[in-house]
């Protein structure tokens, strides 16, 4: 298995909804940071964090509403916010390509190993979920964690997967507004990110969504970048 390729991949469909900003330089090679918001099968709408390269668009392809589908990965990154170590999350794009129809515009692909002991709870309406962080392998002995979350049958089955087990996942990217107590008089809105499972095994044996798709993989993109 190519770590760089097969253990994390991501493909999105949406509008480009904020200006880029610029992130860092690597090699001379500028990092914008933008907001992607992605279309759900139902009427609500995820906001997620892209990092691209700034030789991967031009000013027109980034104007705010444009559409772009993208492959990347799914990434973290310790940032310092007010004194206090902060997990990022962010997909970073490899490639532009071609919109691929009747695919969905939200597909995740992950292999990784569980590195907290999974949270198990129900709801008050008795709906089983189950929270479980996982170490994603990248090059260079680097490595993403990424939260995820399931539920039903899912959930039941990652609750009983202990730390160091490797997991393989299918689903989808979400973002997800919260309230969060800083004091007695200040609450902030914050916004949360995390993989959505549709789909868990502990063993490689999914039909794998983007491998099959020869529009994504073999199809002329738009652009393309060594990794990062």
């Amino acid at each position: 298995m190519n770590l760089e390729l097969d253990n994390n991949k991501v493909y999105l469909v949406g509008r480009v909804a904020s200006e880029p900003v610029f992130s860092h330089e690597i090699y001379g090679e500028g990092f914008y940071d933008i907001n992607l918001s992605v279309d759900r099968l139902s009427s609500q709408v995820d906001t997620i964090p892209i990092t691209i390269s700034e030789r991967l668009f031009t000013e027109k392809s980034l104007t705010i509403g444009t559409e772009l589908a993208i492959k990347g990965q799914f990434r973290s990154y310790n940032k310092l916010v007010d004194g206090k170590s902060k997990l990022m999350l962010t997909v970073f794009v490899r490639e532009i390509v071609p919109k691929v129809d009747n695919l969905n515009s939200n597909i995740i692909e992950l292999a990784g190993y569980v590195c907290k002991e999974p949270i198990y709870r129900t709801t008050p309406f008795k709906r089983e979920i189950c929270d479980v962080l996982l170490a994603v392998n990248r090059a260079y002995n680097k490595s993403d964690y990424l939260p995820c979350i399931a539920w039903g049958r899912n959930a039941r089955f990652i609750s009983n997967v202990g730390v160091g087990e490797k997991l393989y996942i299918i689903g989808r990217i979400q973002s997800r507004e919260y309230q969060k107590r800083i004091d007695e008089n200040t609450v902030e809105k914050r916004t949360a990110y995390e993989v959505s499972i549709s789909q868990v095994s502990m063993e490689d044996t999914f039909e794998h969504i983007l491998d099959n798709s020869n529009t994504i993989n073999h199809g002329t993109h738009v652009h393309s970048i060594a990794v990062e």
